[in-house]
């Protein structure tokens, strides 16, 4: 089972929100997570944007969790994977 960390979709028409979620790489992208890291509002302020759980986040990466492209690009606004 190979386990990836990546966004979940919530949210209506034209205003998403997305929560930043492990899980398996089959599942679908609204499909049921294994653990949920964090959240990211792309439409709200600065300091409400990003929010996540920075501990979490580096234990599944060094269990092997890969993050998605997206993802990455987050977190290294939080310099927490720096690839």
């Amino acid at each position: 089972m190979s386990v990836k960390i990546r966004l979940k979709r919530f949210g209506s028409k034209k205003r998403p929100y997305y929560r930043i979620v492990v899980m398996d790489s089959r599942t679908a992208r609204d499909g049921k997570a294994i653990e949920e890291l964090g959240f990211y509002h792309p439409i709200e302020a600065d300091d409400k944007q990003l929010v996540v759980q920075e501990e979490k986040i580096k234990e599944w990466l060094e269990k092997g969790a890969t993050p998605s492209d997206t993802v990455r690009k987050l977190l290294n606004k939080k310099d927490i994977f720096l690839k």
